[in-house]
């Protein structure tokens, strides 16, 4: 039976309060969402490229489909969202030029980006084969779960 999203959020916590490393904490959101959120087809991190601040590179995932593996702050819906530091909301990807598809099926995506101590750190994307997947119910759990890798991030 799946969770509802506040039972998960939940779940989700209480994983990331004795996680041993922080790819474990993405890991699990990752799995986690993708396999008890019905809409949610890819759902991944996308991580500020240690080596060059100017990209973010994929991180954790879970997903029917292979992400872009980088990612230029400047393109993008992960870049609009690591530039502007707001979430992004995109009800129809084929209505966004700043979109850049990983797969031909998504419809509608969402990216919070994550920050600690006030930096871009990483950011939280899914994806979804519907459309207006992500309404503002949809939009606050999504941000819960990025605020718990925040959480953990922060606390290192």
């Amino acid at each position: 039976m799946a969770l509802t999203p506040k039972e998960l959020l939940l779940e989700l916590q209480r994983y990331a309060a004795a996680a041993p490393a922080a790819k474990a904490v993405m890991d699990q959101i990752a799995k986690r969402l993708h396999e008890n959120m019905a809409r949610y087809n890819w759902v991944g991190f996308y991580l500020v490229d240690p080596a060059d601040a100017g990209y973010l590179i994929v991180g954790p995932y879970a997903g029917s489909f292979t992400p872009n593996a980088r990612i230029p702050l400047n393109k993008g819906l992960c870049g609009a969202a690591a530039s502007s530091g707001q979430v992004v909301v995109v009800q129809d990807v084929s209505r966004d030029p700043r979109y850049l598809a990983g797969s031909n099926l998504v419809k509608s995506e969402i990216v919070v980006p994550i920050y600690v101590k006030k930096k871009l750190a990483a950011e939280l994307d899914i994806e979804s084969y519907f459309a207006d997947t992500f309404g503002k119910s949809e939009q606050d759990f999504v941000e819960g779960c990025a605020k718990v890798m925040a959480d953990y991030l922060g606390k290192g």
